[in-house]
């Protein structure tokens, strides 16, 4: 597409820029400075401030709102542009406190940076403010101190909450004097609708906005957020050895400098004093200091004794790439079991294993960067600005430009402020509400029969399953009417590209591979898959989870997706060749054959619903756990039966940040480093491996995993770890890992690569299945069929509880460390519908009792209509009040062996006093 170049003088400089820039731009560009304070690259022009004046042949224009045009001449200075820029600057200046000294923003203070230009010298200064009146400082956000005495009233704040963060929290409020920026009724930012991402702090041209006990770095270090997904680039800043500081790295094309509260927020738990610095090992009961010898050698004597069905190995997505392929071998060589698990088995492997035989990938299939190119999202069983919060900016710009937005969640989310079509669906039906809009589809002719015929398998099977069911049993199964579904199927089927994000709202189920294949059914049969902006988006909960199934920390597969033996006997992966010889000759030694067990058969043998056989169905077999990362205690569905296998068990290790609910029930725990202490790589949801680069050491003795990992099969007598670095062990990723076979650390350093990269000067792959589907060829449609999930409501449990993520917390460890994210979120809560809280005489803040068919506990009512009716939310964050007490770990899916924890029947009563 070609440019319109415009030619124009400035300061007697000629000049080219593209048409419909701004003269404040085109200066800029050209390293001319203009004195400007309202303007911001990152929003649109507001000319508030009138301190960027320019004359253009005898007329002042503000030039951040006026366009170039052919032969301008612009003076940037002038006797009338500098009268009227002194002015304005003096006005500013009289009402601003100038203890430039004592202020965080001394160094990059906008206003400063324009008095000098001007030239106000000091005894002005005086002058102008000798009747100013001290505005307040509000303090009371626990992130960001608002300082009015210092704040200009360019707007910034105001239109970066709008246009960047879509929230619109703060406005101008009051007149005259009196003027200044607040949230609705001038009530604290956190009892509004701010979401507290410090965007606002960021852009603020003075010291009016700071974060709380800033300390100016030393350093920065780029690195990645270790919380979702959605691998936001983090630049963290350190002083003295510790992490003062974190800002977004604007470069970035997934998060461009946007980051939520917890990316900017979030970093204390570095620093936190509780951090694990020594080892500990049992004795007498208790857990004790101890030396890295001891515990190393006593963890050499039992691992020699436990081995192959007897030991379970769990990996963390929390832990880098390197890390994780680590514990794969070292559970496939040294342990010699398939028994390698992880918390992906509790969340997406209906997602990765449902996908994998339909379209060979479960990963998403367009970068973060792409989701405004869709002309449709769907998003379903997720809620994205709370759990994915950066994607939850992309979809929300999307639709500001005119993306169509259908959203189907029991729960009105966030997104439900913009326009859109909901659908407020019963909890588990979602195959239900699919296979209708499918019906739809396939009745009126929307399907998209050229890339039916051309790209896939098996239609006909799956469109036959569903020629017997019809729009008026999705009304009676899910709740949405039948003309809604109707018109949502339109508009997905003919708005192209059309992009579906998920989450856990669609994989916790004892069903949820069907959810999974019903949803990409949806993509396939209308040919939004291999383009840019369509196919789907599987939101990954942690930050390396991606990167924690790629590289084989789960039972089916070594690293690669490529698999292992005995998974041929389960239905629809038959096709998939076992890879235990390639491995074999790779890692040197005889691997074992049997099918491992995933996070819930590993705790609850006898869960329902997964495994061609008995041969799953052993009690008690696993007496050793190796535990890297994971606080199973809490993230595991009925809790309790996770504690007691714990304490069942003949020796247990954890290797961990902090001394967590599963470290307690350990016989050794090992210290182990963070993401800002150590170098690796993490793997973002949509697939973009990243550097991840030390920026402090470890606290105490910690150590990073892969150094813990090597150390231990080097002492039980194992070749192939003796890595010298993360960058070595990623160059053994790439020699047997097909999809990261171009990948190594000099290429990030200078490259953004998505898998698959099939050798180094491959460029990657930003948008999947493009011409072919990976590793199938073509893909595969299979018949659907409607299950109800198999825990229900009654008369005794008439509710039905779902579980999630809050903005302010990720799981239940390293955000409970953090002061500020505690103080914005202080305690558990059960949310329930007005009308259903009024029928149980329920008030908001009413102390309830909260009973499952497993558990009961007292928590804290919250009262709203974000729920459906007879739907409550418990979050998953607070491990005093574990929601997975409650959780059914019965029944689990058929393919992915998640647990039903989206449907929970309980019952909730009003605490009632003593009085």
């Amino acid at each position: 597409m070609s440019v319109t170049m415009v030619s124009l003088t400035i300061d007697g400089s000629p000049v080219q820029v593209p048409e419909k820039t701004t003269i404040l731009e085109a200066a800029l560009a050209h390293g001319m400075y203009v004195p400007h304070l309202c303007h911001h690259p990152d929003l649109k022009p507001a000319g508030i401030c009138r301190v960027c004046m320019v004359e253009v042949e005898g007329q002042l224009l503000v030039s951040c709102r006026a366009a170039v045009a052919p032969g301008m001449q612009v003076k940037t200075s002038s006797p009338a542009v500098d009268k009227v820029r002194r002015a304005a600057v003096e006005l500013l200046v009289a009402d601003h406190d100038a203890d430039c000294l004592a202020c965080g923003k001394a160094d990059s203070c906008k206003l400063l940076a324009v008095s000098r230009y001007v030239g106000i010298e000091p005894d002005r200064y005086e002058t102008l403010r000798a009747h100013r009146l001290r505005k307040e400082v509000d303090e009371t956000h626990p992130f960001i101190r608002r300082d009015y005495n210092k704040c200009v009233l360019c707007g910034i704040c105001v239109r970066t909450c709008d246009e960047v963060q879509g929230v619109a929290a703060i406005d101008f409020a009051f007149r005259g004097y009196a003027t200044r920026v607040a949230a609705i009724g001038d009530r604290p930012l956190q009892e509004s609708v701010c979401e507290s991402c410090g965007e606002c702090v960021v852009r603020c041209p003075t010291g009016a906005l700071l974060p709380i006990g800033f300390e100016k770095p030393a350093r920065e270090v780029a690195t990645v957020c270790p919380y979702c997904g959605t691998g936001c680039g983090l630049v963290l800043g350190t002083r003295g050895g510790k992490v003062v500081s974190a800002r977004g790295e604007r470069g970035h094309s997934t998060s461009q400098g946007r980051l939520c509260v917890k990316g900017r927020f979030g970093w204390d738990f570095v620093n936190h004093p509780d951090r694990l610095t020594t080892p500990l090992v049992r004795k007498d009961g208790e857990l004790v200091e101890s030396t890295w010898d001891e515990a190393l050698e006593l963890i050499t004597e039992r691992f020699a004794r436990y081995r192959g069905r007897q030991a379970g190995v769990f990996g963390s997505p929390k832990t880098t790439n390197e890390e994780i392929y680590l514990a794969s071998k070292f559970a496939r060589v040294v342990m010699g079991t398939n028994n390698i698990a992880q918390v992906a088995h509790l969340c997406h492997a209906n997602t990765v294993r449902g996908l994998i035989p339909v379209t060979g990938s479960g990963a998403m299939t367009v970068p973060v960067w792409q989701i405004k190119d869709a002309a449709c999202h769907l998003v379903i069983g997720c809620n994205p600005t709370e759990a994915h919060p950066i994607v939850g900016l992309e979809i929300r710009q999307a639709v500001r430009r005119g993306t169509k937005l259908i959203i189907a969640n029991p729960c009105e989310i966030d997104l439900c402020r913009l326009p859109h079509i909901r659908l407020p669906l019963r909890p588990g039906t979602d195959v239900a509400l699919l296979m209708g809009m499918a019906k739809v589809i396939l009745e009126e002719g929307l399907l998209d029969r050229e890339f039916i015929a051309q790209r896939t398998t098996n239609f006909e099977a799956y469109a036959e399953s569903l020629r017997g069911f019809t729009l008026e049993q999705a009304e009676a199964i899910t709740g949405v009417s039948a003309e809604l579904i109707r018109e949502t199927a339109r508009l997905y089927a003919t708005t192209k590209p059309g992009l579906i994000f998920w989450s856990m709202g669609i994989t916790q189920h004892s069903h949820g591979h069907d959810n999974v294949w019903a949803l990409a059914h949806l993509a396939l049969m209308t040919g939004n898959y291999g383009k840019p902006g369509a196919g789907i988006a599987p939101l990954r909960g942690h930050n390396n989870v991606q990167g924690a199934t790629d590289l084989g920390i789960t039972p089916p597969w070594y690293p690669g997706y490529q698999f292992c033996p005995g998974y041929e006997l389960f239905p629809r992966l038959d096709k998939f060749k076992s890879s235990k010889e390639k491995f074999e000759k790779g890692w040197g030694y005889e691997l074992p054959d049997f099918p491992g067990l995933s996070t819930v058969k590993q705790f609850h043998p006898k869960a329902k619903g997964w495994g061609p056989g008995e041969m799953w169905d052993l009690e008690n077999q696993i007496k050793l756990w190796y535990i890297i990362g994971a606080d199973l205690a809490n993230a595991v569905a009925d809790s309790k039966g996770v504690k007691r296998a714990l304490q069942g068990a003949e020796f247990v290790v954890v290797q961990d940040i902090f001394l967590t609910d599963t470290a307690r029930e350990a016989d050794v725990v090992l210290p182990a480093a963070c993401f800002a202490e150590k170098d690796g790589t993490f793997t973002a949801t949509d697939r973009r491996v990243q550097l991840v680069r030390k920026a402090v050491e470890p606290p105490g003795q910690a150590r990073p995993d892969w150094q813990i990992i090597c150390e231990i099969g080097r002492r039980l007598g194992y070749r192939g770890f003796d890595f010298s670095s993360p960058a070595a062990v990623m160059d053994e990723i790439a020699s047997l890992v097909p999809a990261y076979a171009g990948i190594n650390h000099a290429r990030l350093e200078q490259e953004e690569l998505r898998w698959p990269v099939a050798s180094p000067d491959h460029p990657g792959t930003p948008v999947l299945h493009m011409g072919e589907f990976i590793r199938v060829g073509k893909a595969e449609f299979w018949p659907l069929a409607y299950t109800p999930s198999p825990e229900l409501p009654d008369a005794d449990y008439p509710l039905v509880m779902t579980t999630g993520r809050n903005l302010h917390h990720f799981h239940h460890v390293i955000t409970r460390r953090v002061a500020g994210l505690n103080d914005l979120c202080p305690e558990d809560y059960v949310e329930l519908h007005a009308q259903d809280a009024a029928e149980l005489g329920i008030g908001d803040g009413d102390q309830v009792t909260v009973s499952s068919r497993r558990a009961s506990m007292v928590t804290r009512a919250r009262v709203s209509e974000r729920t459906m009716r007879g739907v409550v939310f418990k979050p998953i964050h607070f491990c005093e009040k574990p929601t997975n007490a409650l959780t059914s770990a019965e029944h689990i899916d058929a393919v992915g062996t998640t647990p039903n924890t989206k449907v929970c029947p309980v019952r909730v009563e009003k605490v009632q006093s003593s009085a």
